[in-house]
């Protein structure tokens, strides 16, 4: 199962590869990889935090287990992201590109989404959970915190462009994985399942 989820997240990047090499890729391919890998990273986004519900509906500890090939995929995926703006848009000019997330609200949350994931995918090891003990724990509840940043980079982009239909449905399902979270409704969610 751990190596057919690997399979699925890497499909993003085989069909992206594969629609380079035969030129599918449409008359703007930078926006068009820009927009898939952004995507993608959010999908992965939910995917992880489906993670803990899943574990509450059906008691196995599977899901917990795959949470953290998953997140690192969306690190991956947010990193490409972010590595196509810098490269393909920029011109790893730090000078635009500081310009550009000091000028535009949907890159400056783009940003800080990105910087606030390094932390996470760098302490997502076993070591890294023991040395960091009770704070680790406290570190990667960043993620509650990068979930609104992530919504503002998507929902700014959108906004510019009067297209908000498909972020109002990732903040619906974003807001739902979290409510899980809060220990009361959690509670609720054991219960109905068992």
């Amino acid at each position: 199962m751990k190596m057919l989820l690997f399979l699925f997240a890497l499909l993003p990047l085989g069909r992206l590869v594969w629609l380079g090499m035969s030129d599918g890729l449409g008359a703007n391919p930078i926006e068009f990889i820009t927009r898939s890998t952004g995507t993608w990273a959010l999908v992965l986004l939910c995917i992880t935090l489906t993670m803990t519900p899943l574990r509450l509906i059906t008691g196995s500890t599977f899901w917990i287990k795959q949470r953290r090939m998953l997140g690192l995929f969306c690190f991956f995926y947010a990193s490409l992201h972010f590595l196509i703006w810098l490269a393909l848009d920029q011109g790893f000019d730090l000078d635009a590109m500081l310009h550009d997330v000091v000028r535009r609200p949907f890159i400056t949350m783009g940003f800080l989404s990105y910087l606030l994931l390094v932390p996470l995918a760098l302490t997502s090891n076993h070591w890294a959970q023991k040395k960091l003990g009770r704070r680790w724990a406290l570190l990667h509840r960043l993620i509650y915190f990068i979930v609104g940043t992530v919504i503002l980079h998507y929902w700014w982009h959108k906004a510019g462009k009067n297209d908000v239909n498909i972020v109002e449905i990732y903040a619906t399902i974003l807001a739902l994985l979290l409510l899980c979270r809060i220990p009361s409704i959690k509670t609720k969610v054991q219960s109905l399942f068992r």
